[in-house]
């Protein structure tokens, strides 16, 4: 079977049963309509897989072609389509006139449906000229019948003929034109235009021209038809040009969404008149409002989006229209959405902007709303980049998006601190208002990297001395009573009192309860545990209701309580420096180190869910030891003061330079201009109707988009061989990944000098792969090669392995077979870098349920020359700034972000330290999904490394 063979409608069966050819024809003689149907399906199902029964046609044509069973005339239909009609000399094999016969009939037949039915099967046999000719003036007689069923399958029959042997019809565009004149249903119409446009292009312009008044009361399929020819017609540099402008402008107004959707489209190609682009544009925006599929939505949002970054300073206006598209429920259109208008926003509109935007997120705050946390929080990223982008609008905002850092949602209460922290570096003016406002919002404070980000802000930007006194009174209530132990232990006992005056009498009452444990070394043991009054009262104590800051450290957050002793550090030392009164100074110093004394007092006691840890015990140590000497102002008093707001302030600098060199970087690739790029003049050329390419293409084509480039050295790369030199069929493979298909390009070469005969390449997969193809039977001659190409469906990203074998036909007619080398396909064909921010990525940290845990032991020398080791191994992205990683260091941590062509997200940590021999030691923590992509990112980064890891779900 050759590769030009065509592709037939292939008919499923489930049955495995095999049947001799002589049950079969008996089975088409003496049986039913219903046994002559199944026999037909197993004849067609062994005719597709090579076995084509010959000698069956006979009785086909004799017990079946006679049956009155629609059904059956459908199966006879697909089997015509797969049998062999020629025999070995190439001629038309004399059973198949009877056939031919029998289609004749059909055509004539007095049902509709077998008419219709038998005009869609000449489409499918269009290539065979000696079975159609006689059928051409039956076909010709079908478009005058009755029923509009028969005459719309019979244009498609005709376009059919005509298209491969032009001289059985010559008269075909004449004949559709005048049938498309005088024909009344839609579809018919729409069929015979599209016979016009595809074959006569002149007189299909010649209908539109005739039909211009009235295409707006048109069918939709002759519309979204004629939108075609008048994208063609334009093409060719027609003069019919603004009319067809005027036409389209109607078709803008069209009933059907589809219809808008491409004369929009369509619109912006004709002209870029402003007129136009503004028509074009409110045309989208009407689609997305009006239509109820999400996936249209963001296909018409991105066709929005293109069209502004063509065209930006026409849409100032529109930017109101745009955020109308909030009103849709789901995020990733409002998020689409917003992403368009605030690349819309301008000096002139972004108070309506951001006043709109406010209504907005005061309508989140009803509980019915829905999905509230994540649209709230789309909405806050978007005020924070207006506020940054536009200081003016700064001021009246701020304040409405600190209401919110008491909110339930911490990653909307996160983006606000983020934000405040950002406005309060950039614009000093604000300062004080602000601080004053986080201060009074202290109380409200739910999460304890809320107060974390707080405290660093006050800490930092609180600079008058009333404003210090008026922040540690504030903690104090946040706080509540100072020493916390002590506090807390007089609660205890407070409650022991009572308890005992209440159970006078009585004696204390404990309750031993055992259960058996096992023990490390696998022996059992007895646990006792004991519960008593003391334990409850002791939970009781816990539990009770204290002040938010309280609570977070009773809970176990000594972090918090580190950044609050940082806080209170940087205050104290500032009060001294301001103000002379020592004695105000000394009192705030010591209510301080109480402060930091008590956290790290409790941290050690019973009262807290876990001990305090080492580095936060420390942290507060070192600010202790801090205030101790403030009188002789230690080294670390610059360190706190100034140090670390300048390393804030050089790091927010940081960002912005590399937000405008990337707007430099995009504006220098849109204006680029080589002095020797090639002009083409496309009106000088000339340009077939079938030349003409589409918008898309031909910007792909202008701007290099489309190109690939291969040399030969990466074709050779990707060459695996399959067999060995000494086995009778050398088999290599060359694979091919095409986004989302893989492409086996096999070379097989018989070695021996015997005809192969019935060859079969069979593929299998491992994984989230799918053969597309069936096998097909060849044969080679001796010493011959043959090419076969086999297409394969990848649907994750995982690193998947294609397997197989070769099936012959020896001389002696024995069955032989050659075992294939497995074919890995490579993960790293799907894995592309990309970027996050860090508060997304430990987001998807935190939520990602695979971690492959990879040990590094490795001879490098350098660890910034292991991490772009392992960013080129695993085409990964570092997230780590580059300011971070500065500085000649035996320590390393990064953070790495890639994304699959699927939309998977793969995340990666890297710990590394350099040993006093020279090498590298530490780890690699993939997290992903999936485990295919943790346990595929971990071989890429085993490879030329002597590492292991360990999977585990965490």
């Amino acid at each position: 079977m050759s590769q030009e063979a065509a592709c037939y409608t292939i008919v499923y069966e489930d049955s495995s049963e095999s049947q001799s050819t002589q049950d079969l024809r008996n089975a088409l003689q003496k049986g039913s309509d219903e046994v002559k149907i199944d026999t037909l399906r197993k004849i067609i199902i062994l005719t597709i897989n090579g076995n084509a029964q010959p000698q069956l046609l006979m009785p086909i044509i004799q017990y079946c072609m006679p049956s009155r069973s629609k059904q059956l005339k459908k199966l006879l239909h697909f089997y015509w389509e797969v049998c062999p009609k020629y025999d070995e000399n190439g001629k038309l094999k004399q059973e198949m006139i009877l056939v031919v016969n029998a289609i004749r009939n059909d055509l004539q037949h007095p049902n509709e449906y077998i008419r219709g039915a038998t005009l869609r099967f000449l489409q499918k046999i269009s290539k065979d000229q000696e079975l159609l000719e006689p059928l051409i003036p039956i076909c010709r007689s079908c478009l005058e019948h009755r029923h509009s069923y028969v005459r719309k399958n019979a244009v498609f029959a005709i376009y059919a003929i005509y298209r491969e042997y032009e001289s059985l019809i010559p008269d075909a565009p004449e004949l559709i034109q005048t049938f498309l004149a005088a024909e009344s249903d839609a579809t018919c119409k729409r069929n015979a235009f599209v016979f016009l446009a595809n074959c006569a292009m002149p007189k299909a312009v010649e209908y539109v021209a005739q039909v211009h008044d009235q295409i707006g009361s048109l069918d939709e399929l002759l519309q979204m038809a004629i939108i075609d020819v008048i994208r063609l017609d334009c093409k060719n540099d027609s003069t019919h040009r603004p009319r067809w402008i005027r036409s389209i402008f109607e078709l803008l107004n069209a009933s059907s969404h589809a219809v808008q959707y491409e004369a929009a489209t369509t619109l912006t190609t004709l002209t870029q008149h402003a007129t136009a682009v503004k028509a074009a544009a409110t045309t989208f925006i009407k689609l997305v409002s009006k239509e109820s599929d999400n996936n249209v939505k963001l296909i018409v949002l991105d066709r929005l989006d293109a069209l502004r970054s063509k065209h930006g300073h026409l849409f100032d206006n529109l930017i109101m229209d745009v955020l109308q598209v909030l009103s849709s429920a789901d995020i990733e259109v409002r998020r689409k959405a917003t992403s368009i208008a605030l690349s819309m926003t301008s000096s002139r509109n972004v108070e309506d902007v951001v006043s709109f935007l406010k209504k907005q997120l005061q309508k989140t705050q009803d509980q019915d709303y829905e999905k509230a946390p994540e649209y709230r929080q789309l909405l806050i990223q978007s005020i924070h980049i207006c506020a940054v982008k536009f200081s003016e609008v700064a001021a009246s905002v701020v304040h409405a998006l600190m209401e919110f850092l008491g909110d339930s949602n911490n990653p909307s209460a996160l983006d606000v601190v983020a934000f405040v922290r950002e406005v309060v570096e950039k614009f000093p003016a604000l300062r004080s208002s602000i601080t004053e406002h986080l201060i009074r919002t202290l109380p409200e404070i739910k999460s304890g990297k809320v107060y974390r980000g707080i405290l660093w802000i006050l800490g930092e930007y609180v600079e008058g001395t009333n404003e210090i006194v008026e922040t540690f009174q504030q903690l104090r209530k946040v706080l509540g009573e100072i020493p916390i132990l002590a506090a807390e232990q007089r609660l205890l006992d407070e409650a022991s009192i009572e308890d005992e005056e209440r159970k006078e009498g009585d004696e204390k009452k404990e309750s031993v309860t055992t259960k058996p444990k096992v023990l490390a070394d696998g022996t059992y043991a007895t646990e006792t545990a004991y519960s008593s009054t003391a334990s409850a009262r002791l939970e009781a104590v816990k539990a009770a209701n204290k002040p938010p800051l309280r609570t977070l450290l009773l809970g176990g957050d000594f972090f918090t309580g580190a950044v609050l002793a940082g806080a209170l550090t940087k205050l104290v030392l500032r009060f001294s420096d301001l103000s002379p009164d020592k004695k105000r100074s000394n009192a705030l110093r010591a209510e301080a180190m109480l402060v930091m004394t008590s956290t790290i007092r409790v941290g050690q006691s019973k009262f807290t869910t876990t001990p305090i840890d080492e580095d936060s015990s420390e942290r507060i140590l070192n600010c202790i030891q801090t205030l101790s000497a403030l009188e002789v102002k230690p080294v670390v008093h610059n360190i706190f003061l100034s140090d670390t707001k300048a390393a804030y302030s050089k790091m927010v600098a940081a960002q912005e330079k590399k937000a405008a060199e990337k707007r430099e970087l995009e504006a220098a690739k849109q204006d680029a201009v080589r002095v020797d790029d090639l002009l083409t003049f496309r009106q000088f050329t000339k340009k077939a109707a079938d030349d003409v390419i589409d918008y898309d293409e031909d910007v792909g084509r202008a701007t290099g988009a489309g190109d690939v480039h291969e040399d030969f050295v990466s074709n050779l790369s990707r060459v695996s061989q399959l067999t060995g030199f000494s086995d009778p069929i050398y088999a290599e493979a060359h694979v091919k990944v095409h986004g989302f298909d893989i492409m086996l390009d096999v070379l097989l070469v018989n070695q021996t000098s015997n005809t192969l005969q019935n060859l079969c390449l069979d593929f299998a997969t491992l994984g989230d792969l799918k053969i597309v193809e069936r096998p097909t039977v060849y044969t080679i001659a001796p010493h011959g090669f043959q090419s076969i190409k086999a297409t394969i469906k990848v649907s994750s990203t995982e690193t998947g392995v294609i397997f197989g074998s070769i099936l012959w036909e020896g001389p002696d007619l024995s069955e032989q077979a050659v075992i294939l080398s497995d074919i890995h396909v490579d993960i790293m064909d799907y894995i592309k870098p990309a970027f996050c921010t860090e508060a997304q990525f430990r987001s998807m940290w935190t939520e990602f349920e695979w971690e492959n845990r990879v040990n590094v032991s490795t001879t490098m020398s350098e660890p910034r020359e292991y991490l772009k080791h392992i960013m080129k191994s695993t085409n990964m992205s570092c997230l780590t700034p580059e300011g971070a990683m500065a500085g000649d260091s035996d320590f390393l941590s990064a953070n790495l972000y890639a994304r699959s062509l699927f939309g998977e997200d793969a995340l990666a940590n890297l710990s590394i330290e350099r040993l006093e021999s020279g090498t590298i030691t530490g780890h690699v923590r993939i997290r992903s999904k999936t485990q295919g992509i943790a346990l595929s990112l971990g071989d890429r980064i085993t490879i030329g490394a002597n590492v292991f890891f360990l999977l585990m779900p965490h």
